[in-house]
């Protein structure tokens, strides 16, 4: 038996893709992404939350420190559990292999573009924070 033939017959008869105006462009585009709301980053404040994410959906947030003290958010479960498109931190893009926590010395903002991936609850904390406050709860489905 031939292949080259099956398969020629196999293309023929498949119908070709209507392009689809309403159809997303890809994980990136549009209709997939959400943007998540500010986490603020301040000394005794809480971080909000929680956050309900889709696995396989887009997400973007900002996180902005008020430069109250130097402080951080430590995730690492949460940060395996997504894939980091970008970083950007005044307009530089940083793509990164992955993230583990991250820290302000100052006062600013970044935002990090991520798909979540891995089902599951996971945490965002201010290490050493004790307060259930100062963790952001995250559920991915």
């Amino acid at each position: 038996m031939r292949l080259f033939p099956l398969l020629l017959a196999l293309a023929l008869a498949t119908p070709a893709l209507a392009e689809d105006d309403d159809a997303p462009a890809g994980l990136l585009a549009g209709p997939n992404k959400q943007t998540l709301p500010e986490v603020m980053l301040s000394v005794g404040e809480p971080l909000g939350g929680p956050w309900a994410l889709k696995s396989g959906r887009y997400y973007e947030v900002e996180i902005t420190a008020d430069g109250s003290g130097e402080i951080g958010l430590s995730g690492g479960d949460f940060f395996r559990a997504i894939w980091v498109d970008e970083v950007v931190i005044e307009g530089l893009e940083i793509r990164p292999m992955g993230l583990h926590s991250i820290e302000f010395d100052q006062a600013g903002t970044m935002e990090i573009g991520f798909v979540a991936v891995k089902p599951g609850s996971y945490v965002l904390e201010i290490p050493g924070a004790k307060g259930s406050d100062q963790r952001l709860a995250i559920t991915i489905d």
